[in-house]
């Protein structure tokens, strides 16, 4: 499995303060992030998968919408975040 305990944990321990703060809206983002990209390289090999496509296009939608929310709610930590992680907006 691409995504263990241990990832997640650390994921969340670098962008959202603490390990066990998984409601941190940068803590959320850089999971999707990290699944987008999993995915991504997934599909890359095998093209015919729909229900992953459809999965990574849901991903990136609910994305879309943390990065929103955080914009709207605070403009520095939202230009930290797409710094951080290298997002193209």
């Amino acid at each position: 499995m691409y995504l263990t305990k241990e990832v997640k944990a650390e994921i969340f321990k670098k962008h959202g303060g603490k390990e066990n703060n998984t409601g941190s809206a940068e803590g959320q983002i850089a999971l999707f992030t990290h699944r987008i990209n999993h995915l991504t390289g997934h599909l890359k090999k095998n093209r015919k998968d729909f229900n992953t496509e459809r999965s990574l296009v849901r991903l990136v939608g609910k994305r879309r919408s943390l990065l929103d929310y955080l914009k709207k709610k605070d403009i520095n930590r939202y230009r930290a975040i797409v710094k951080e992680l290298g997002l193209r907006k």
